[in-house]
């Protein structure tokens, strides 16, 4: 198989992200990586900025001897709204893929429809390895950086991140529709 694509929001990029990452590698010789949600952040449930997640997917690529990123193409996209373009979307911004690799329900049956092979990764520690969970651990001041690459802990504390979350969660308990359970 010559390409695939791997989407994600990366909210934060974590180390489940790189196991899926490194599998795909196994199976194609060169993966696009959509950072989706690209129009997204100062949000809850999306607090990076699509530039601070390349960053954290390229430095932590960068570092990973593991990787060669010369395999990989980074691309945002931003959400549309409307779900049976949104594959066209992808479709238009990336080169061309034979396979998309997710776990993401809607993912798949969206590209399924568009008879595209799909190939979901196996999930290893699914409740530690979630940017959900990750997120949480921040709210509540909990260890969350053994659960990310040390770029990506870099970028957060560049972009004073951990204070973003907090504030981000606060304003959103505050209108009730955001929770973390503690």
């Amino acid at each position: 198989m010559h390409r695939g694509l791997f989407i994600g929001r990366f909210q934060p990029l974590h180390l489940g992200h790189i196991t899926t990452i490194k599998f795909a590698l196994k199976s194609v010789e060169q993966l696009t990586i959509v950072v989706g949600s690209a129009d997204k952040s100062h949000e809850a449930r999306n607090p990076f900025t699509a530039g601070e997640r390349i960053e954290m997917i390229k430095d932590s690529l960068d570092n990973d001897g593991e990787i060669d990123i010369r395999k990989i193409l980074i691309i945002p996209v931003p959400d549309l709204g409307v779900h049976a373009l949104w594959t066209k979307q992808i479709e238009l911004l990336t080169p061309r893929f034979q396979a998309v690799f997710s776990n993401d329900p809607l993912t798949n049956i969206l590209f399924k429809e568009r008879g595209v092979r799909l190939i979901e990764p196996h999930l290893s520690h699914r409740k530690l390895l979630s940017a959900t969970e990750i997120r949480s651990r921040i709210v509540r001041g909990k260890t969350w950086e053994k659960l990310v690459t040390p770029q990506t802990v870099k970028v957060i504390q560049d972009v004073d991140g951990i204070r973003r979350i907090k504030t981000l969660f606060t304003r959103m308990a505050d209108t009730d529709t955001y929770r973390v359970s503690s």
